[in-house]
Parts: structure tokens; sequence; C-alpha cells
């Protein structure tokens, strides 16, 4: 299950978002000579890669900023930006330009942290964007805590679409990153779950000015908890249903 898109796409162009995405590819496709060796691949992460007890016991900040560009491979790749093209667009149009990149690459260092304080002696390498669209996530919710988004959802052979308002899709995404948390053994390589449920919590923290200046419970009145302007319809979205053949 994983969104395809919102109903409310931005009225401007989101140039950050644009950007961030460039940014990222950029990223990846100078870490591909690297990928065919794992012994080249292990240097590189120990250069650029988030390693919470380097920061810990060495102060080596540099990976911080740096991982939050990287990821694992492709697939990594591809679902971080498609979560940063679905929810960023309408942030960076209520925060503005250069607000959105500050807000985006602040969540990404309290996801940092999060992840640092949950297993501050890991040598475990970290990567990827995911930190700070979690905060994007966080955002996005707190704003537009009904916005209508499309979630592709995929059973065997069963392929169906379905819009869902954004609070049941993010709180179910913040609910997997607790669980998460709290199920892995802190030693465990994988997935960071309190990066992502850090950067979640930033993003709505650092919202939180932006709509008490926009009146709050008021704003959400009137807009009705969406982006302020039209729905794009789309036409009904599904994908038929293919049965095995009985032999």
């Amino acid at each position: 299950m994983f969104p395809i898109r919102d109903h409310n796409p931005s009225r401007r162009t989101p140039y950050v978002v644009y950007g961030l995405i460039a940014a990222n590819i950029v990223a990846f496709l100078l870490q591909l000579p690297h990928m065919n060796s794992e012994r080249a691949m292990m240097v590189f992460w120990r250069d650029w890669a988030m390693i919470p007890a380097a920061v810990t016991e060495g102060g080596e900040v540099r990976g911080v900023l740096t991982s939050m560009f990287l990821h694992a491979g492709l697939m990594h790749l591809a679902g971080n930006m498609l979560f940063l093209w679905i929810f960023g667009d309408n942030l960076e149009d209520q925060m503005g330009h250069l607000g959105f990149l500050a807000f985006y690459l602040v969540s990404g260092l309290a996801a940092a942290a999060a992840h640092i304080a949950a297993d501050p002696g890991s040598v475990v390498p970290t990567v990827g964007a995911s930190g700070a669209i979690g905060g994007v996530l966080g955002g996005y919710l707190l704003l537009f805590p009904r916005a209508r988004i499309d979630i592709l959802v995929i059973f065997f052979v069963f392929f169906r679409v379905f819009a869902l308002p954004a609070w049941v899709m993010l709180g179910l995404w913040f609910g997997m990153q607790i669980l998460g948390g709290l199920g892995t053994p802190s030693e465990a390589g994988g997935i960071a779950y309190w990066a992502h449920a850090g950067g979640f919590a930033a993003g709505m923290a650092l919202t939180l000015p932006l709509w008490l200046r926009r009146g709050a419970a008021a704003f959400w009145q009137r807009t009705q908890g969406r982006p302020p302007h039209p729905e794009t319809e789309y036409s009904p979205s599904s994908i038929p249903v293919i049965r095995r053949r009985r032999k």
C-alpha cells in the first residue's frame, strides 16, 4: 500500500521540491560507480553516510547532512522521491521557497538526532531522505488533515486505488514507524524507524507556528482541512483484478 498522488496539486511551481529531487538523483548517480564493489561502497558510506558512533564519539557531523541525499538503492530513492513529490508541493506553497527549504533541512537534522538518540553507539551507516520527508508528512498532516490521497493497494494479483483522507494515511504511516521502532532491536540494521518518527514529530512542531498564524482551527474550517485551492478531479481510477486461470 503506497500513495500515488493527492487531489490538490500546488498552485505555484514547487522549485525547491524539484531541486531536492534533482539533488537526490545526482547524489545517487555519484555513488553508482561504488556500488559494484562492497568494499568501495563501505568506504563511500564511511565518508558520507551518518554513523551515530562517529558523531557521538568522534564529533564527525558531516554525514548528518550528506546522508540526507544518499540512498541504499534505486527503490529506496524512488519511494522517497515519490513521497516528496506528492506531499512537498503544498507545503512549499504555504511556506515559500526558502522557508520550505529550511524546514526540510531542519526536519532532516532532527530526524538524525532522533536516530542517534535511539542508539548513540551504533556503527551502522545510515542514509536516506526519509527523515526529512517524515517532516514533510508531519507538516502536511497538520495543515491539510482532510486532503484526499490516492492509495494503490496491491495484494497478490489484486490491484486497486482508493482515496483516503490524509489523516488516515499519514496516521497509519506514523504508527507503523513507532511500532517498528519499538519492535526492532537497537543493534539491528535496516529501516531507521526512529529517524522517520523523529522527523515527523519535528515537522509538525516546525509547522505549528504557521498553522497558528493561519488561524489554527479556523484555518481548517476555511479550507475544510485541505489545501486552499480547488481539487483536481481524476477519473475513477482502478486496475482490474487479474484472476488465475483454472487448469
